[in-house]
């Protein structure tokens, strides 16, 4: 592993611990490439809330944009993360266009608008989350597509959605709604409540809908990637820790309390025991 490798791995272990964790079940050279790819769209996810205002999170979007079309000023290369995406991409000959659709998706991240509706939120969850899920696959099959679309698909927007009700109440607290608002405001919830953090009768059933849409993608993720040669399904191992992290966010009395994450020997474990089943 490169010195952007190494440092790559270790930005992805902090920043996104899950995603991190389910790349161990891949092979060396595999996982360095997954890990480079995880690593930028982690760094990306942070911009919202490292910018102080939407220019400048713009601004560092659009360093990524430059970087991945070659345009970039100066060595970008002195940049770890970036180095090693562009290792990843040359190495596997990841198409540009999903990775740059990713960026503009991002930039609904960086004002207060809330999610308009299930269509808007799925279409967000394909272009920041599916596609990293196909783009690990094309890795796994040394750089060939193959069609990965079911289990990427409805895997990108369970794991977003799960993410989301786990975030829903430090999202309100910094007056951010990423769920669909149009669940709320059919159980009469606006998003004044929302932002003032007020529980409701109708609050509780959104979100119980939610969860519910949640485990529907969920379990037709689990379908799709059983369909999918094994030598791919690695590339979906994040699907091993959803269920148990959906279970407890829908069954807790408080929405917008954070809860405890599971611990990081029983998410090993999970997901060393879905290898042993599924790949």
């Amino acid at each position: 592993m490169t010195d952007a490798g190494d440092y790559a791995a270790s930005f992805l272990r902090e920043a996104d611990r899950d995603r991190y964790f389910a790349t161990l079940l891949l092979k060396t050279a595999e996982r360095a490439a997954v890990q480079a790819l995880y690593a930028f769209s982690a760094d990306v996810a942070s911009i919202r809330d490292r910018a102080r205002e939407p220019a400048a999170g713009e601004i560092r979007l659009q360093w990524w944009v430059d970087a991945i079309k070659g345009e970039g000023h100066g060595n970008v290369r002195q940049n770890p993360l970036a180095g090693a995406l562009l290792d990843a991409i040359a190495a596997y000959r990841l198409p540009a266009g999903p990775l740059l659709r990713l960026l503009a998706a991002r930039r609904f991240d960086l004002y207060q608008d809330p999610m308009p509706d299930v269509q808007s939120f799925e279409g967000y969850a394909g272009e920041t989350v599916s596609v990293l899920y196909q783009l690990a696959a094309m890795i796994l099959n040394a750089g060939e597509e193959m069609e990965t679309g079911d289990a990427a698909g409805h895997l990108g927007v369970a794991q977003a959605m799960v993410g989301h009700l786990r975030a829903f109440g430090f999202n309100a607290s910094t007056g951010r709604i990423f769920l669909p608002m149009s669940i709320f405001s059919a159980n009469g919830v606006t998003d004044g409540e929302i932002l003032a953090g007020r529980e409701s009768e109708g609050l509780f059933a959104a979100l119980q809908q939610l969860a519910e849409l949640a485990t529907e993608h969920l379990d037709a993720a689990e379908t799709a990637v059983q369909k999918l040669p094994r030598t791919l399904r690695p590339a979906f191992a994040s699907v091993a820790l959803l269920g148990g992290q959906l279970k407890r966010t829908a069954a807790s009395p408080r929405p917008f309390a954070t809860l405890p994450d599971t611990a990081d020997w029983r998410k090993l474990g999970a997901l060393q025991l879905w290898a042993l089943r599924h790949a």
